[in-house]
């Protein structure tokens, strides 16, 4: 059930309580190769949001027991720091934080060609510095990102972002207090080449034409985030090869 507010989230004119228009995202940052030790590895500010994420394989499976003999065994970490929320979490893993874990290794997993790599296991680890919303999303681009960046072969890029509504108003990419006080929440996460969505998840209550509406609205905001995607990517090519012709 949505908490009770006296503060008004969306103004008379639409207008959000960060000063964003309904259909607009956050600011977004994304940085690729930022982890020097990594095989791959991505950072992303999507408003307050700010998650680091680093990839390592394929590599050798351990414990041994869980070797896939026909394909690479993908697992995704996802946790959040103590001090990413404004009452220190507990650092020890949460029951949401396995769940996120679990989400998100199924919404990345379609994207790869794990049949390329049987008996290894390629390492998702997804670290939230900050929270405000929209973390399980902003870490599905992060960790795209990253794994293009480590050089696994991929379908497709698989941007996430989340819609809702708020205050009976349909609205893309909520932040913390949006989620929290919403009516409802619709994270999705998409191949854009493909057009094939690899998540869809909601929690609140949508009517049949208000679903279908929020659905459209995440698409687009997973259709933007793709072409910032491909140009942080772009830019991380761009400084290794100046890199390489400086040697």
């Amino acid at each position: 059930m949505p908490r009770k507010t006296t503060k008004k989230l969306i103004d008379k004119n639409g207008i959000r309580a960060d000063g964003r228009k309904l259909d607009e995202l956050r600011p977004i940052k994304i940085e690729a190769g930022v982890i020097r030790n990594a095989d791959g590895s991505a950072y992303i500010e999507q408003g307050k949001n700010k998650i680091l994420v680093g990839v390592y394989g394929p590599k050798e499976v351990h414990p041994k027991h869980l070797t896939l003999l026909d394909r690479a065994l993908l697992r995704c970490r996802y946790h959040m720091a103590p001090f990413s929320v404004d009452e220190r979490k507990r650092p020890a893993p949460s029951r949401r934080e396995q769940e996120l874990s679990k989400v998100i290794t199924w919404a990345i997993e379609p994207s790869i060609f794990l049949e390329h790599f049987p008996r290894t296991c390629i390492d998702v680890f997804i670290e939230v510095l900050q929270a405000n919303g929209g973390t399980r999303c902003a870490g599905i681009t992060a960790a795209s990102v990253a794994l293009a960046d480590a050089g696994i072969p991929m379908r497709d890029l698989v941007a996430a972002c989340a819609a809702g509504k708020v205050e009976g108003h349909l609205v893309l990419d909520l932040m913390d207090v949006e989620d929290k006080m919403g009516e409802a929440d619709l994270p999705l996460a998409l191949m854009p080449n493909l057009n094939a969505i690899t998540l869809l998840q909601m929690d609140g209550g949508l009517t049949t034409d208000e679903f279908e509406q929020v659905v459209n609205l995440a698409l687009t905001g997973c259709k933007q985030i793709h072409t910032l995607q491909k140009e942080a990517l772009k830019a991380r090519y761009i400084a290794v090869k100046k890199a390489v012709e400086k040697q």
